[in-house]
């Protein structure tokens, strides 16, 4: 469970954004992976997220949705910032909270918080980025991650019926984030909302 001391130690995606910025200044990443290939993950990323916060708009469904919303909600998400999945997705996350003055946008860099991660692991994994709804009083209504169910279904069908390298894998996830502009993350988070919230005029 997430206590008030883990978000006591959680930052504002404004706050992250920043972080990334200095990081691809500094030429750094985060995590205890301090490679060339994480920074350079780090510098792809970065460019991601601003491409997205300018150029990705949120559905007329997400806005009515989340305008219907009138509990408090925290939203800790536990990412890195050389993850190329959150570099997609923690953006929409940001607009969809941007929407509704009730949702309480968290980050916590994965790394840093392992037991916290241990709690919320993905087929044993420490697959990021991973989404926690939390009440306000901090009891947990649900979670989401670490990507869209149809990138989750494809890479479970490649584990099982191996068509392709791993690294091949995700760029033709890359590709699908691109072409798909938040669409399918925003009509999942919809529905996740109706679920957690039980608001009838959440609309799916």
């Amino acid at each position: 469970m997430i206590t008030q001391q883990d978000i006591d130690k959680s930052i504002s995606f404004d706050e992250f954004y920043q972080l990334t910025e200095q990081l691809v200044k500094e030429e750094s990443t985060t995590g205890d992976d301090k490679s060339e290939a994480m920074v350079n993950y780090t510098k792809l990323n970065f460019s991601r997220m601003k491409r997205i916060l300018k150029t990705t708009p949120i559905s007329d469904d997400v806005t009515n949705s989340v305008e219907c919303l009138d509990d408090k909600l925290t939203w800790v998400v536990l990412t890195e910032s050389w993850c190329g999945d959150a570099a997609q997705n923690l953006p929409i996350f940001a607009k969809i909270a941007e929407a509704n003055p009730h949702i309480n946008l968290r980050v916590l860099l994965r790394d840093e918080n392992p037991k916290v991660m241990d709690q919320y692991l993905t087929n044993g994994g420490k697959s990021i980025p991973k989404l926690i709804a939390l009440d306000e009083n901090l009891n947990e209504l649900g979670t989401w991650g670490p990507r869209p169910k149809f990138l989750q279904d494809w890479l479970y069908e490649n584990k099982a019926n191996p068509k392709m390298e791993m690294s091949e894998l995700k760029k033709e996830f890359q590709i699908w984030y691109t072409k798909d502009k938040g669409q399918t993350l925003q009509k999942e988070m919809v529905s996740l909302l109706k679920e957690w919230e039980n608001k009838d005029c959440v609309n799916v």
